[in-house]
């Protein structure tokens, strides 16, 4: 099978899926994506567990694991360890179709995901900066989710049915990353988006992504690492790191304020084999209660840009050595717009706190952080005084279709040999096209190769890349923008005794030509005056 048939399988599933919630009346409603994405994963990890119990024996089919004695099931469920999660028999999808039957099914469903929400607490809850446990599965997921109890129990039978109909098989797990990056993005896309409350939740797009992890890692080939994002939404940017440099060698830390966000970037170190990082994952306000005061080797990020918080401003002053910290400053509350708040300015300067001393780092900032004053520019030069910032990328407008505000990404690096630092202009690189009735610029394979390798080799490209030194910086009033770096361009052409003179010719009788047009207009004008008295003037 071909993988954009497994593309298609697993699309057709999900679509599948929101079609039966849509037939119940949930379409749209606020606990839909919570049955999509919930729904999903108990498949993936009950397909996840035979594809894992029969690598283990080939003879571990369904039949094969109803007729194993308790203690030799059990013990196949410890031998699987961290690969898959722990699913009782009476809990598998086969066990669950075969009593869709009985009166009460939709308890009988909540039922199996709640045992398998409390087999796997150990492995799979996530924490919120209050130290309370986020369970993988809601212990009454259709109760609580369809209103209408006359609908549960159909529901509950349809998910059931279609989720037994479905197959994974091997070829799918084997796939890897990309295939499930693809996957998890189809099955968010309707609700990862600018829901337009305190915390805007922008998914950032996979090209953007890929560019900041290959730029950041690099030729490097790190081992035992930590990788870190502050506001880490539902983890493309961690996703895309930790890929580069191998799930096997990095840990991943993560902490966002939003509840749902935090839900997703568990799917998705689920789905793509980080689910020993599940523990790091923190749902709470990083700000005022930063979990994770461990120094990092990577930090990627794309924070929110504005936002009001000016509820709790004031409390940033009171976090433990705030002023160490927030060494550039706390942004002031508005006088008009408070949504105007730079909060992304609290993010940057907490990521370099954070590194540990060989540490780097990947922000996504407004473009306008390149130039301005006040708290931006006393960020830009901490980065240039201290010898930190590597690698500027400007990027076209519109590569994320749901805010019209441009970005750029700035790289830096706490352990930086030399004073050469990459500026790079790809504001015009790319296409247009419409996504969801918003114009959004989209970067090809080429664009995003030629962004990197002039990154990474730091090469200077004509109008786009240009290699500068810290001291020109300074000199530039710590700018960043690769625009007033780049040389002026002054075309010289070569012209020998004769095509100068002849040139020169040209221009004297063009000129004498304009005089005349001149002295004639002159003329013209004054025997027009002249014409003119007093008593025309007055009749007229």
């Amino acid at each position: 099978m071909e993988n954009t048939n497994y593309v298609e399988t697993v699309e057709n599933l999900v679509d599948s899926i929101k079609g039966i919630l849509t037939s119940a009346g949930l379409g749209g409603e606020a606990g839909e994506y919570k049955l999509v994405t919930q729904s999903f994963l108990y498949k993936f990890l009950n397909d996840k567990f035979l594809y894992e119990a029969k690598k283990a024996d080939s003879q571990n089919d369904y039949q094969h694991l109803m007729d194993l004695s308790d203690d030799d099931y059990e013990m196949l469920q410890w031998s699987l360890g961290e690969n898959s999660a722990q699913i009782q028999r009476k809990d598998l999808i086969e066990t669950l179709y075969n009593q869709q039957n009985v009166d009460n099914f939709s308890e009988v469903f909540d039922t199996t995901l709640n045992d398998i929400a409390l087999d796997n607490n150990d492995l799979f809850s996530v924490e919120t900066a209050g130290n309370t446990q986020v369970r993988l599965f809601d212990a009454h997921l259709i109760a609580d989710n369809v209103q209408d109890g006359s609908q549960r129990n159909h529901v509950a039978r349809e998910l059931i049915k279609l989720l037994a109909s479905t197959k994974f098989d091997r070829s799918i797990f084997d796939e890897g990353f990309d295939f499930f990056s693809t996957i998890f993005e189809y099955m968010i896309q309707d609700y990862n988006k600018n829901g337009g409350g305190n915390y805007a939740e922008y998914y950032t797009p996979r090209t953007i992504a890929k560019i900041i992890a290959d730029i950041l890692v690099g030729k490097e080939s790190p081992e035992n690492v930590k990788v870190y994002d502050p506001a880490a939404g539902s983890g493309t940017l961690l996703m895309n790191i930790a890929n580069k440099i191998g799930v096997d060698k990095c840990t991943v830390y993560s902490q966002d304020i939003s509840q749902k966000s935090s839900n997703l970037l568990r799917l998705n170190l689920i789905l793509n084999n980080l689910s020993h990082s599940i523990h790091n994952i923190v749902q709470g306000n990083t700000i005022l209660n930063n979990k994770h005061p461990e120094k990092m080797d990577y930090i990627v990020s794309n924070p929110p840009f504005k936002l009001d918080f000016s509820d709790w401003r004031d409390q940033v002053e009171s976090v433990p050595n705030s002023n160490e910290l927030y060494f550039a400053g706390i942004p002031k509350i508005p006088n008009k717009k408070k949504s105007a708040m730079a909060i992304y300015e609290l993010f940057i300067q907490l990521i370099i706190n954070s590194l540990n001393d060989k540490g780097k780092a990947a922000v996504v900032v407004p473009t306008g952080f390149l130039t301005a004053g006040s708290i931006d520019k006393k960020i830009r030069k901490y980065l240039v005084d201290n010898k930190m910032i590597d690698t500027v990328v400007s990027m076209p407008a519109n590569v994320f279709a749901n805010t019209g505000t441009n970005v750029s990404v700035i790289f830096f690096n706490k352990n930086k040999q030399g004073d050469q630092v990459q500026l790079i202009d790809a504001s015009k690189l790319g296409a247009k096209v419409k996504e969801n009735g918003l114009q959004k610029t989209t970067l090809y394979k080429d664009d995003i190769r030629k962004i990197v390798d002039s990154a990474v080799e730091r090469k200077d490209v004509e109008d786009f890349s240009i290699v500068v030194s810290l001291s020109e910086i300074k000199k530039k009033n710590y700018s960043f923008s690769a625009g007033q770096y780049f040389p002026i361009k002054i075309e010289y052409v070569e012209l020998t005794k004769d095509e100068f003179e002849e040139k020169m010719q040209e221009y004297q009788e063009k000129l004498s030509e304009l005089f005349n047009q001149n002295n004639l207009l002159e003329e013209s004008i004054k025997k027009q005056l002249g014409n003119l008295n007093y008593e025309q003037n007055k009749m007229d």
